[in-house]
């Protein structure tokens, strides 16, 4: 690879954002070497200067102890999907063989003749192989003289393991007949008889249940790219001296032409050379009126031929086209989106070497006035087991799983635990506006009759003549007319010219449906100035009109417009309750935003700006100072939607949108995006509550486990409590209501 190039590296074994920042520190410590690395999506992205090469960044990240190495051209396994196929297996079999030693631990009456032994058996593989994932990281971060939440949970498991090996090889918990007992404080020789086995297997288990969701959630971080690809064209007709062939689209070049006909999609980047159509491009510009085109007008792969047939030339193929373009913008915006880092990793770098060295003053302390080795033993395992992190563990995740699943009941999908931070500090909300604040769906909106009896007359004979016509307008005048009148009669003679209008003779008339242009052109016909000012006043709203006329003269105007949904004012309102502003910035014309927005109540529209400006415009916000959530459900909001602070994809959008969000709402309406908001805010704090009291439990109970107050037995059990509060404070979300419309 040349130098002085940007690459993009997959790196492996990273278990927290404090992996992604040590491994970032020392490949910024290379000469010219600029890196950024998310933990989130397993990638580095860095310049390689000149001098320096690849495999130098691959060999440093390797010495810090994690894998590296260049994105395949062909992924045969998801590596994610493995990774998290792994967990399970692990998550189950340890889970399986927990339950009967936490059982046989906690209940006496069920405390046979060395039951001991069978809890050892079957804790021993639960501590060991089940913790290997934290014993192997914890190892790795020791080496380079870091701690992190997996040193905490390793330390926890082998002091339970290691404390239940002395006491049943070298003490009297190995005898027949032991049973559990609870004493409140460590004695000179006390603790020698008591096994912490389901500590060590407790502690494992549910740690690794937390990690195998965290690995589910990070295993569709490729999924926005993944579904960008999808949208293309696999095949097209390629035409070459008049002969049609079909090939796969990746073997177009520049120049060469192919064939487009009704209801496919255009293949790659490309100049009209023959026919013409109306193109929906609404999955890539968010626009719901089609666009139409001509020979000469340009066209992007991947949107939808819904008219005649075309003939395009290539003008670009492969990375260069708008699709992989806009793929491009929202891969950088993803891997530059840092994610929140989580309070837990913050202080355990601090946390864990303390208590460690805790545990050591205590072990020595007792030693040095003389209380014994058991005694001293028993007082530092208990300070260990005190600080193992098993609320810590479960704090962010039980809060997370009932917060996502009582979102899941009210539409709401909260895509992880970075999410939730942004959402307390966001202050400004861009709304798009197809799809998000209006259905995204052509219907019909007024109909104005001249010289032709009365409307129902003129929206009965237009809707008949476009009944033939599969175009959008023709569509919504066909079924607003059915809506209206419950039948209309046949017709014959259907003709249409594309982006202009048809003909069709109903009930012995010719009638004629269009635009004023084709009117004028191809039928000289005038149109009166009437109703060139219902046309203009229809515009300057934000509709699309067009004339009715029969037997020489033009008798009516119909609109046909994208409708605001119901709930879509009352949302705007509450945005502005939960201490947001609203905006709208949309790729329509100024004239459909204004309108738009003037409904709705916004004040702020930017229309008119293409996929990238909408980034652009979230950019100029956090350069302001603002924190920034993003609503939107095409694939041009997909680059805004991964650069915003909080991105939001409604539900009914493209696959693309939903990925590349933090929050997706599974229903069409722009209120369930505040109920989003207000849900991981709770979701949040019971989460910094979770932390809270998990830290409170430890740091309040570390010192008199140091004082030989509690032996390891009540410190687990203390460590259990803890964890009941944690989940119990969790549960409370499942209270989660949305507000009401009204």
């Amino acid at each position: 690879m040349a130098a002085g190039q940007q690459v993009d590296l997959l790196v492996g074994g990273m278990t927290c954002t404090s992996c992604a920042a040590r491994i970032e520190k020392k490949l910024n410590r290379m000469p010219g070497v600029a890196a950024t690395v998310n933990y989130a999506t397993e990638k580095a992205s860095v310049f390689v200067p000149a001098g320096t090469s690849v495999d130098d960044a691959i060999k440093t990240i390797e010495a810090t102890g994690y894998t590296a190495a260049l994105p395949a051209v062909v992924i045969e396994k998801d590596a994610a999907s493995l990774e998290v196929a792994s967990l399970r297996q692990r998550l189950l079999i340890s889970a399986a063989l927990t339950l009967p030693v936490i059982i046989l631990s906690m209940i006496p009456a069920l405390q046979f003749t060395n039951w001991q032994w069978l809890a050892l058996t079957l804790a021993a593989p639960v501590a060991t192989w089940g913790a290997w994932p934290f014993h192997r990281a914890a190892w790795v971060n020791a080496r380079h003289g870091a701690a992190t939440m997996d040193t905490l949970v390793s330390v926890g498991v082998l002091a339970a393991l290691g404390w239940s090996l002395y006491a049943l090889f070298f003490g009297m918990a190995g005898m027949a007949g032991m049973t559990m007992s609870f004493t409140f404080s460590a004695t000179p020789g006390s603790g020698a008889d008591e096994i912490y086995l389901e500590v060590a297997s407790a502690v494992t288990v549910f740690i690794l249940a937390g990690r195998y969701a965290e690995a589910r959630a990070k295993r569709n971080s490729g999924a926005a790219l993944r579904a960008l690809l999808e949208l293309g064209a696999k095949e097209t007709t390629l035409l070459r001296d008049g002969v049609e062939s079909r090939i796969s689209t990746a073997l177009l070049v520049v120049g060469d032409q192919f064939v487009v006909r009704p209801g496919e999609k255009i293949a790659t980047d490309g100049v009209i050379v023959d026919g013409s159509s109306a193109i929906d491009a609404s999955l890539l510009t968010g626009e719901s009126v089609p666009l139409e085109v001509g020979p000469g007008d340009s066209v992007v792969g991947a949107t939808l031929n819904s008219g005649g047939r075309l003939v395009v030339r290539a003008t670009q193929v492969g990375a260069n086209t708008e699709l992989a373009q806009i793929g491009r913008l929202v891969e950088q915006a993803q891997t530059g989106k840092a994610e929140v880092q989580r309070l837990a990793d913050r202080v355990s770098g601090i946390f864990v070497p303390i208590v460690i060295g805790l545990a050591l003053a205590t072990l020595a302390g007792w030693l040095l006035v003389g209380a014994g080795p058991a005694m001293a033993f028993t007082a530092a395992v208990a300070t260990l087991i005190i600080a193992c992190p098993c609320a810590l563990g479960l704090a962010t995740p039980t809060a997370l799983l009932v917060g996502t699943g009582r979102g899941a009941q009210l539409g709401i999908l909260i895509k992880g635990p970075q999410v939730l931070e942004s959402t307390r500090r966001v202050d400004t909300i861009v709304l798009d506006k197809t799809g998000t604040i209006t259905t995204g769906r052509m219907t019909l909106a007024t109909v104005n009759a001249y010289e032709c009896g009365s409307e129902d007359e003129l929206l009965r004979l237009a809707g008949a003549a476009e009944s033939g016509s599969e175009h959008p307008i023709a569509r919504a005048i066909t079924a607003g007319a059915l809506s209206r009148l419950g039948s209309l009669p046949a017709s014959s003679a259907f003709a249409s010219e594309q982006g202009l209008g048809v003909q069709a003779t109903v009930d012995g008339r010719q009638i004629l449906v269009g635009r004023p242009v084709w009117l004028l052109n191809r039928w000289g016909l005038n149109v009166p100035i009437e109703m060139q000012a219902v046309m203009g006043t229809a515009e300057g709203d934000g509709k699309t009109a067009v004339l009715v006329a029969w037997e020489g003269r033009v008798r009516g105007v119909l609109t046909v417009s994208d409708t605001v949904k119901p709930t879509s004012v009352a949302a705007v309102a509450r945005f502005r309750t939960l201490g947001l502003t609203p905006l709208l910035v949309t790729g329509d014309n100024l004239a459909v935003a204004q309108s738009v927005a003037a409904e709705v109540g916004i004040i702020d529209v930017t229309a008119g700006v293409l996929p990238a400006d909408k980034a652009r415009v979230i950019r100029e916000l956090q350069a302001k100072g603002h924190v920034v959530a993003m609503v939107g459900d095409g694939v041009n909001d997909a680059v805004a939607l991964a650069t915003a602070d909080l991105g939001i994809a409604m539900g009914s959008g493209t696959d693309v949108a939903i990925e590349a969000s933090d929050l997706t709402l599974m229903r069409s309406d722009l209120l369930a995006a505040a109920d989003a908001i207000r849900l991981s805010r709770r979701t949040l704090a019971t989460i910094k509550a979770n932390l809270f009291w998990a830290f409170a439990y430890n740091v309040a109970a570390i010192p008199l486990a140091m004082a030989g107050l509690l032996n390891p037995l009540i410190a687990g059990a203390a460590m259990a409590l803890s964890s009941v509060f944690v989940v119990t404070n969790s549960l409370r979300l499942r209270g989660f209501r949305a507000l009401p419309t009204a």
